[in-house]
């Protein structure tokens, strides 16, 4: 977990004479999730962030890039079973996250491999994938990292419902665009500093 997160809203919300239950009471949140943030057990969401940032007089900017640990260089995978869909998203990738590093699978089992050797930040995941489901593997990475955000590709709307239930933070349809993916970045359960403009 983030401890320079932690130590920070611990230091801005002190400097503002704000307990814990003050803060949460701006907030709308419990004390204890004020408490978890400070000791760096869990972080808050991008939305949370905001309001986080008004409360405490800070910049968002500032604030979200305390969240992510920053030394490490976020891992964001796409699953597709099709390689033309591959092909055609990962430049788009590269262009919208360019700190990262990205890696496309044609087989959930090799993203599997790679999701246990390798700490994954955020995958976007086809629903159907002949015989394994996004909807399955999304389950299995947030079994290996309950942190990994997992934004779901499909060509189906018809899939956003159960799409809904596996702990995914986000839902796109095909084609990939750079201001499709800038919108799913916004609201990840788990923000990270991804550059780009």
């Amino acid at each position: 977990m983030s401890m320079l997160f932690a130590g920070i809203l611990r230091k801005l919300r002190t400097e503002k004479g704000l307990s814990q239950q003050d803060l949460a009471d701006q907030l709308y949140v419990t004390r204890s999730t004020i408490a978890r943030w400070e000791n760096g057990s869990r972080l808050p969401n991008t939305m949370m962030i905001a309001r986080l940032a008004e409360c405490l007089s800070v910049d968002f900017n500032t604030l979200l890039n305390t969240v992510a640990e920053i030394e490490e260089t976020p891992n964001v995978i796409i699953v597709d079973d099709r390689k033309i869909v591959l092909s055609g998203a990962l430049p788009i990738l590269e262009q919208t996250i360019p700190n990262a590093v990205i890696t496309g699978f044609t087989r959930p089992s090799e993203a599997i491999k790679y999701a246990k050797a390798n700490r994954v930040t955020l995958a976007f995941l086809d629903i159907e994938m002949g015989k394994t489901s996004g909807l399955d593997l999304c389950r299995t990475l947030l079994d290996i990292n309950p942190r990994t955000n997992v934004v779901y590709l499909t060509a189906y709307v018809s899939y956003s419902f159960d799409a809904w239930s596996t702990g995914a933070c986000g839902f796109m349809l095909k084609p990939i665009t750079p201001e499709g993916i800038q919108k799913q970045l916004k609201n990840l359960r788990y923000p990270f500093p991804f550059g780009g403009s």
